[in-house]
């Protein structure tokens, strides 16, 4: 049985907020029919610390905004790889260097990937760039 729609859509929301922390070559893989424990796993490169931190708290906060908590959290303490659990789906953020060392990617081949296609960090409200052409600072269009 292929993985759930709510996991699915659980993975895309997750890719979704790494994809805002920058996070890099997202994978997904519907491991439910080499697994029981779960049904997808979302693997996310951070190129140092702070972005593996970064990541993982933009994928907890996200998550939990539709009431979803990982079960298990292992890994944060020095920040070079993290694996959220949250039952449908496991998020592994990983250094750069662990995603080289751990291959996710080649142990999990063979399961099919779904696609990540049109994930891109959420459109943040524009007023940190700066104000419109031809305004100064602070002022507002039709001022």
């Amino acid at each position: 049985m292929p993985a759930t729609t709510q996991a699915i859509e659980l993975t895309r929301l997750a890719a979704e907020a790494a994809a805002s922390k920058k996070g890099s070559d997202l994978v997904a893989f519907d491991v439910s029919e080499q697994l029981g424990i779960t049904d997808v796993f979302l693997i996310v490169t951070a190129t140092n610390e702070r972005q593996v931190g970064a990541v993982v708290d933009a994928v907890e906060e996200r998550l939990l905004g539709r009431s979803t908590k990982p079960l298990v959290r292992e890994g944060g303490r020095e920040n070079r790889w993290v694996l959220l659990d949250y039952g449908d789906i496991v998020v592994h953020v990983q250094h750069s260097d662990e995603r080289h060392l751990y291959a996710l990617e080649r142990l999990w081949r063979d399961c099919p990937r779904i696609s990540l296609e049109g994930i891109e960090a959420p459109v943040e409200d524009d007023e940190e760039d700066g104000p419109e052409p031809g305004l100064l600072a602070g002022e507002r269009p039709g001022r």
